[in-house]
């Protein structure tokens, strides 16, 4: 990367020429364990999220100390409560750390990392109050991507009435796009795609059992879907969601702020 940046400011390459270089500087490795794609969001507009699940303490130690020294930032998921204690007891309190509670997950951060703002808007609604953790997942991911987000929960169509606040709400805050995460039968995206002009990403979730239960039944319901407008991720992917939401949202923004200002 300093040789990218040396040629740069020698005159050697263009500023085009360099940011392509960059964009191609993609892998940091971790030891024997692990290949960082620490440039993933210079490329895409995506950091790099670190799962949780599956690693040991050590490693997961391992990965967060480097990727901490290369971005200033590192985003792990789906951890376990001996995983977040760890963490916690690492990193605390020479990092800003931000625990979110529901998808048990943490975002650590240097005391000088600055989150850049792109103006993306993401609304986020969920069934019931057990899709929380999951709607915080997509949350999480698009605000770390530069987006406002508005979380609503508790919505279902078991009682439609509930639905009113939340959707009126997201049309006051005018989201660039809108995440639906519900299980059991998974009817609430149907629903709302039906009463809004917005890109919506669908999320079935492993709420709900017997017949079509582990989130199963919702996402046959959701890619049966009727209404017209809606994608749909895989059973319990509110990271996924997230990206798309907030690659969305961010390619609005950068629009809005390009349209020339009429008088």
């Amino acid at each position: 990367m300093r040789e990218i940046l040396q040629k740069l400011a020698q005159g050697k390459i263009t500023v085009d020429e360099a940011e392509k270089a960059l964009r191609l500087y993609a892998i940091e490795k971790v030891g024997q364990f692990a290949r960082l794609d620490v440039t993933r969001e210079l490329r895409r507009g995506v950091p790099e999220i670190v799962l949780g699940e599956g690693k040991s303490d050590e490693d997961i130690v391992g990965i967060c100390k480097r990727m901490l020294d290369t971005s200033g930032r590192v985003i792990v998921t789906r951890l376990n409560d001996t995983q977040i204690t760890r963490l916690k007891k690492t990193f605390t309190p020479n990092y800003e750390l931000t625990e979110l509670p529901h998808a048990k997950s943490l975002v650590m951060r240097k005391t000088d990392y600055k989150r850049v703002e792109t103006g993306g808007r993401v609304g986020i609604v969920t069934a019931g109050t057990v899709d929380l953790p999951i709607a915080e997942e997509a949350a999480m991911i698009a605000q770390e991507m530069g987006c406002k987000t508005f979380l609503e929960a508790d919505a279902g169509v078991a009682g439609i009435h509930r639905l009113v606040e939340p959707l009126n709400r997201m049309i006051e805050n005018d989201v660039d796009s809108l995440i639906v995460v519900a299980g059991r039968e998974g009817a609430l995206p149907t629903v709302v795609a039906g009463l809004v002009d917005l890109p919506l990403i669908a999320v079935p979730t492993s709420s709900g059992y017997g017949y079509g239960g582990r989130g199963e039944g919702a996402l046959m319901a959701m890619l049966q879907a009727c209404s017209l407008g809606i994608a749909v991720v895989n059973i319990d992917s509110g990271i996924a969601a997230g990206v798309v939401a907030g690659q969305i949202a961010n390619r609005v923004a950068k629009a809005r702020t390009a349209r020339p200002t009429t008088h």
